[in-house]
């Protein structure tokens, strides 16, 4: 007998699991009842969905960042791929990932109640570590599938203008429903790292922009540099982005998306604690631009704008671990470590690994400072008032939170790294990561999506009706001052 294929048994049995009557869809809402809902559900479920969207926002500023640091005949490219994985984020995190990372006993490995946001009953019970705040389910669903979003984002800024489009699909698929979820629940969804040793990760150091910088650490080492970047003898040239400003913009975007990340994270307005966890973001951010502007003004002369900008997301990727837990005046200290971390990282990577943003800086070594930053600055009274880990360093004079972090951080580190290179390289020897050195000197934007980013700069002027004339380009791109994609001046070797 011919057995039905089993694509259409997944389809029949998420069918009937849909059209089923949900078990207990409860949350505050039903719970309360009709009318009689206190006063905080509505407060706290505005404040959780209003985050959200903040945090949504964020994939306008990786989209802009991206494209500055571009080419422009691969600007077009990173248009679709935001959307494209932004897409498969939300929909995967809500069939399986919230689940995996949220759902079950505090101290859990894996998780599991709330597939498909659906039968999991009393939401105190199935999502204790969320249980504090009584904003809805579904609010604290959209926040975190928000989360999930922009840690995919980050794993693609170190493979940009050489990889195929169908590896976002792919990878994206495996990462929002396993990768991610799984091993950010560790960190801060009440799984073990977080309720049976004590680690602490506020909003996401680790959870989120780690866990994608490492995945982007696992692409690039597979895929490699960019055509031209390093010479036969070991020399390095610089690829310049086409639009600073694009860049700038960008990096203002995601500034402001950062006060939905670190302040959304106390899912609860009615304590107004969000504000305070507000002044510790912005007090770090401004301290990050100035330790990298500083630092890089020193080394080179010159006050560089990518330094500038990746200055600023280095040292809110720091703040978003010990956002909760931190005083203000450790903010700023947090800040400019950050800030200097971001220079010296880039022209580090930069000199074996062709990063074109600076991921692997910002939003790697500076999570990882981040989260190993709450050993040293936890505040007592926030490590009782949140219920997790110890005082730092600091205020303790033990080094057991510390020991902590660095254990979170390494076993995190591993785990992603060891999946998403299984993941990369499967995929390479299945379907191939990288597009033809043909389709890579063409541009992305024409040779994966049939259009350019900007037309009137690539196709020849009788082509371009109603265009006007087109532009006029030097044939060279390459730099004479030697600019590090990364964001600082270095003359090439």
């Amino acid at each position: 007998m011919r057995r039905p294929p089993l694509t259409a048994l997944v389809l029949t049995a998420t069918g009937a699991l849909l059209l089923t009557p949900a078990v207990a869809h409860a949350d505050s809402f039903d719970a309360a009842g009709a009318g009689l809902l206190p006063q905080s559900v509505a407060i706290d479920t505005l404040w959780v969905l209003l985050a959200a969207v903040l945090v949504l926002f964020m994939q306008a500023g990786f989209a802009l960042l991206e494209i500055g640091f571009s080419r422009g005949k691969n600007a077009g490219a990173i248009v679709a791929k935001i959307l494209v994985n932004a897409s498969i984020a939300v929909v995967l995190y809500w069939a399986v990932g919230f689940a995996l990372a949220f759902g079950g006993p505090l101290g859990h490995v894996v998780g599991g109640d709330g597939l498909l946001l659906r039968g999991y009953g009393d939401p105190q019970n199935a999502f204790p570590v969320m249980a504090a705040s009584d904003a809805t389910i579904e609010s604290k669903w959209i926040f975190q599938a928000a989360f999930c979003a922009v840690s995919l984002a980050i794993v693609w800024g170190t493979t940009l203008e050489r990889i195929r489009f169908g590896v976002y699909l792919i990878y994206a698929v495996v990462f929002s429903a396993l990768i991610y979820p799984i091993f950010s629940g560790w960190v801060f969804g009440g799984g073990w790292l977080q309720a049976n040793l004590g680690m602490q990760d506020f909003a996401g150091s680790t959870a989120v922009h780690l866990i994608g910088a490492t995945g982007g650490l696992a692409a690039l080492l597979l895929l490699g540099p960019r055509a031209g970047k390093y010479s036969p003898e070991g020399g390095r040239r610089a690829i310049p982005g086409h639009s600073m400003p694009l860049f700038g913009l960008g990096v203002l975007i995601l500034f402001i998306g950062w006060f939905g990340f670190n302040p959304g994270s106390t899912l609860n307005a009615v304590d107004t604690r969000f504000a305070e966890v507000a002044v510790v973001t912005l007090l770090a951010a401004g301290a990050g631009v100035l330790g990298a502007v500083g630092l890089t003004a020193l080394k080179t002369r010159t006050i560089d704008i990518g330094m500038a900008g990746n200055g600023m997301i280095g040292a809110l990727v720091a703040i978003t671990a010990p956002s909760g837990y931190v005083a203000p005046w450790a903010a700023v200290v947090i800040g400019l470590v950050a800030g200097a971390i971001v220079p010296l990282g880039v022209l580090a990577i930069d000199r074996r690994l062709d990063d074109p943003v600076g991921a692997l800086t910002a939003h790697g070594l500076c999570g990882v400072w981040g989260t190993l930053s709450c050993g040293l600055f936890t505040l007592p009274a926030l490590a009782r008032f949140n219920g997790v880990g110890e005082p730092g360093l600091l205020y303790s004079g033990s080094m057991r939170q510390l020991g902590v972090q660095a254990l979170g951080v390494a076993v995190v580190f591993a785990c992603v790294f060891a999946t998403s290179y299984a993941v990369f390289w499967t995929i390479d020897r299945a379907y191939g990561l990288r597009v033809s050195a043909e389709a890579e000197h063409q541009g992305l934007d024409i040779s994966e999506h049939g259009m350019y980013g900007y037309p009137e700069q690539f196709i020849p002027a009788p082509e371009l009706v109603g265009y006007g004339a087109a532009p006029q380009h030097s044939a060279s791109t390459a730099d004479p001052r030697g600019l590090v994609a990364g964001g600082v001046q270095e003359a090439t070797t």
